[in-house]
C-alpha cells in the first residue's frame, strides 16, 4: 500500500514538472557520438517513433562530413505507426523519398545513433568534420521539403 502511494506521488511529480506549453518531444535531440548507452538509445528511438505516430512531427538525422552533408527525415505514413515516409537529402544527389516499415526506421536510427563520429570519415579517407551529427524531432512544418 505504501509503495502504491509512493508510485502515484512520483507520477504526479513528473506530470507537474513538465511545462504545459512544452511539447513532450521538445527535448528529443542528440548529437553523435553520444554518451548514452545502447538501452537509452533504443528508448529514445522508441519514444521518437511514438511521437511521430501521435503528433505532427518528424524525426531528422543530419550527418556532416567534410564537403558533404546528408539529411534523413522520417514522418509517419499512417495513424498506427507501421509505415513511415523516409525523405533523404544528399547535397550532391538531391532528394529521394520512399515508404519504409517501422522496423526499418527503428533499426536505421539505432544504427545512426550508436555509431562513432569518426567511422564515416575513416571509411572514406576524409578528415572528420568539426560539426557533430545530430538527431532531433521537429514539427512537420519546420522540416525541409523537396
Amino acid at each position: 500500500m505504501a509503495s502504491e502511494r509512493l508510485s502515484k506521488t512520483r507520477s504526479a511529480q513528473r506530470v507537474t514538472t513538465t511545462a504545459d506549453d512544452e511539447a513532450p518531444w521538445a527535448d528529443l535531440e542528440v548529437t553523435v557520438p553520444t554518451d548514452r548507452d545502447y538501452a537509452s538509445v533504443v528508448a529514445l528511438v522508441e519514444c521518437a517513433l511514438v511521437e511521430l505516430t501521435h503528433e505532427a512531427v518528424g524525426a531528422v538525422f543530419v550527418s556532416r562530413q567534410v564537403g558533404r552533408s546528408t539529411r534523413t527525415q522520417y514522418v509517419a505514413g499512417d495513424d498506427v505507426g507501421k509505415r513511415f515516409q523516409k525523405r533523404h537529402f544528399d547535397d550532391r544527389l538531391g532528394w529521394h523519398e520512399t515508404t519504409v516499415p517501422r522496423r526499418t526506421v527503428r533499426d536505421e536510427l539505432i544504427t545512426q545513433l550508436t555509431r562513432s563520429a569518426s567511422a564515416p570519415a575513416e571509411q572514406s579517407g576524409e578528415r572528420p568534420t568539426s560539426e557533430p551529427d545530430t538527431f532531433m524531432v521537429k514539427p512537420v512544418r519546420d522540416l525541409q521539403t523537396p
